[in-house]
């Protein structure tokens, strides 16, 4: 495939749907909700809009007769003639990560979307194709693969999309199968949907439905007023009970939308990359190299905390943007003792230690004395404002003291959970109140470090520390009051980087 050639057919089809897709709501606004509305903004509204959707479908074909792309040895091409001449050149060794994705369209009418994610920075950061026969799509993959800067495996692709893969693709000089690591059970799916809080989702759905429902049947009568009569009439233990089905309900559902968004989820990985399959009905296939991944961290929520689970964040070169955070995000709700154990069976050079230093006492006392701005200017606002909730006559400064309470337990658990140390080649972090985050990184892959005192802290022998890793953007891992001797250390290990 050394010739230009013009993108699938199919594509303006997809256009079309994402097009109809994107204006819906708007039309549904525009000409069903205030279709009676003389208000001049709803008038020329519906004008608009109707211009601009007729004009996007005259360009959807127009785009896709000017638009062509070349696969060539060393580069992909891109090229675009209408009027003025538009060429974008993209060279295999610069893709960092590919992406796979089967939407229901796709696997309609058997094609695939594929997003390749170059190191660039900016807008022209990804290259997404956003219609192809899986031959095309393996015939583009082939050519970057021969750069040695993806790597898969014929068997990685005929597991991820079973009997696509075409024949006459080459096999990659590492053809095992991958490892599965993680596939989440019944239980784990729970689980997500208690810490999701997806259930919640449902409750707003169902009062808007049944508050539809009472006007439409009672003569215009008030969901609100109807509740009040069932209220006042039903017993006690009746209305115990309903309260109880509707909460199970809400989670059974939550759990259903679980499933859509993480079911068939699977984590594997080979010798040189990652693999993540996603999407019950819309199929996603991520692939992130190891040789790309900067630092692993470890976030863990108040309720993650308290469901024992946690979320596993790659730090990658080459991030771009917010889909990437789904591509380096391993399934968000790990069991918390497997995720610790899963980063090793990943990533063997990053071995966690169980033995990690905590903070000084003399930090405690700086933490404690820290003024503290949000308090402060919440107590400004709630003094100005006062407001009042579901009716109830709080005064401004209880509210202020829950705060402040907050805020000190926040500090508190700061300190007590803070944790850092370094292992040979490995430095790891652990830091947070409420939310905690465990950070670990090698010593070749921290970019820059930093060491900052202010005056109470030389005074106290502490310092503070702040390591950098390449990604995009830039990631800062900053933790507080340490020991101004361990500082000192950790510096001359970081200089024997090579």
């Amino acid at each position: 495939m050394n010739q230009e050639k013009r993108y699938h057919p199919l594509l303006m089809i997809y256009d079309i749907w994402r097009l109809i897709k994107n204006m819906f709501f708007l039309f549904l606004f525009l000409f069903i909700i205030r279709a009676n509305s003389d208000f001049w903004l709803f008038t020329y509204g519906r004008l608009a809009i109707v211009l601009i959707f007729m004009l996007i479908l005259l360009a959807i074909p127009i785009r896709w007769f000017t638009s062509k792309y070349k696969v060539g040895n060393e580069n992909l091409q891109l090229n675009r003639r209408f009027m003025i001449t538009n060429s974008r050149t993209i060279p295999y060794a610069t893709i960092q990560h590919s992406r796979r994705k089967a939407s229901l369209f796709h696997r309609m009418v058997n094609m695939i979307s594929l997003t390749l994610e170059t190191s660039t920075a900016g807008d022209n950061s990804t290259v997404t194709f956003h219609v192809l026969t899986q031959k095309e799509a393996q015939e583009i993959e082939k050519h970057i693969r021969a750069t040695g800067r993806l790597n898969h495996s014929e068997n990685t692709y005929e597991k991820e999309f079973p009997g696509q893969v075409a024949e006459n693709v080459q096999t990659d000089t590492y053809n095992a199968d991958p490892i599965v690591h993680f596939s989440p059970t019944a239980y784990d799916i729970f689980k997500a949907s208690l810490a999701s809080f997806s259930f919640i989702a449902v409750f707003p759905i169902v009062w808007s439905l049944l508050s539809n429902f009472i006007q439409f049947f009672s003569f215009g009568a008030q969901a609100e007023d109807v509740f009040t009569d069932i209220l006042d009439a039903w017993p006690w233990w009746i209305i115990l009970v309903s309260i109880i089905l509707i909460i199970l309900i809400a989670i059974a559902a939550g759990s259903v939308l679980t499933i859509f968004r993480y079911g068939k989820y699977e984590i594997a990985s080979d010798i040189e990359k990652i693999y993540i399959t996603q999407g019950f009905s819309e199929r996603t296939a991520f692939t992130i190299s190891k040789a790309n991944v900067q630092a692993v961290s470890i976030h863990q929520s108040w309720i993650k905390r308290a469901l024992g689970i946690a979320e596993i964040k790659l730090i990658c070169a080459g991030n771009t943007g917010s889909e990437d955070a789904e591509v380096n995000r391993l399934y968000p709700f790990l069991p918390v003792q497997r995720a610790y154990t899963m980063i090793e069976e990943i990533l063997p050079s990053y071995q966690v230690t169980s033995e990690m230093n905590r903070l000084p006492k003399k930090a405690w006392l700086l933490q404690m004395l820290k003024p503290s701005w949000v308090w402060m200017i919440a107590t400004g606002l709630l003094y100005y404002v006062k407001p009042d909730f579901l009716g109830l006559e709080i005064p401004w400064w209880i509210l202020s003291i829950v705060i402040f309470i907050l805020v000190i337990m926040s500090r508190l658990l700061y300190f007590y959970q803070t944790r850092y140390a370094v292992n040979d080649s490995i430095v790891q972090f652990k830091t947070g109140g409420f939310n905690t985050r465990f950070f670990l990184s090698k010593r070749t892959k921290i970019a820059e470090f930093q060491l900052t005192r202010h005056t109470v802290q030389q005074k106290l022998g502490l310092a503070s520390i702040v390591v950098s890793n390449r990604a995009r953007p830039v990631v800062y891992t900053r933790i507080s009051n340490l020991p101004i001797e361990w500082c000192q250390d950790f510096s001359r290990w970081y200089m024997l980087k090579k």
